[in-house]
């Protein structure tokens, strides 16, 4: 790679490190596995920089390889998943979990692709044809995603708030 390319990489990535690092927190419900997705993201983009940046928008071609990579992580993960005899006791929370706690678990617990639509379309701010683009799907896929997303997040959320009012 040319020194210009490798400066140009490196001033994209010290521009754009926190934004990424704040998507994939979102996708991932977790700080080590969204700085692994950063990362990863990032190393596979490396690869073809000159390309990517000729091209105009390295930011939504990142954020693309972000979205793509989580999905077939969790996948991958789905597939090597262990049954097992017996249910290890879970952890009860807090009274006193702070809201924005509530809604990241609450994000956890949706399926990547359902995530994904819901961050980037009211995180990321993005419109549903930009979404779209962004997963590889159709604009419909991501305006059910997101609707299913919301409907279940909406219940999440207000059991959460059902068990804080019975305490």
């Amino acid at each position: 790679m040319r020194a210009e390319d490798r400066s140009s990489f490196t001033d994209f990535v010290a521009a754009e490190q926190a934004g990424l690092l704040r998507l994939a927190v979102l996708l991932t419900g977790d700080r080590g596995h969204a700085e692994d997705l950063v990362q990863t993201a990032l190393m596979a983009c490396y690869r073809h920089w000159p390309r990517i940046a000729r091209k105009g928008t390295p930011s939504a071609y990142v954020r693309r390889a972000m979205v793509t990579t989580q999905i077939s992580w969790r996948r991958r993960l789905s597939s090597t998943e262990q049954v097992m005899e017996e249910l290890p006791e879970r952890f009860a929370p807090s009274a006193e979990v702070h809201e924005d706690e509530q809604l990241k678990a609450a994000l956890r617990d949706l399926p990547a692709r359902m995530r994904a639509t819901v961050v980037l379309r009211y995180f990321e701010d993005l419109s549903e044809q930009r979404t779209a683009e962004l997963m590889g799907c159709s604009p419909s896929t991501v305006n059910t995603q997101t609707t299913r997303g919301l409907e279940r997040l909406r219940a999440s959320l207000g059991t959460l708030a059902a068990v804080r009012e019975v305490r």
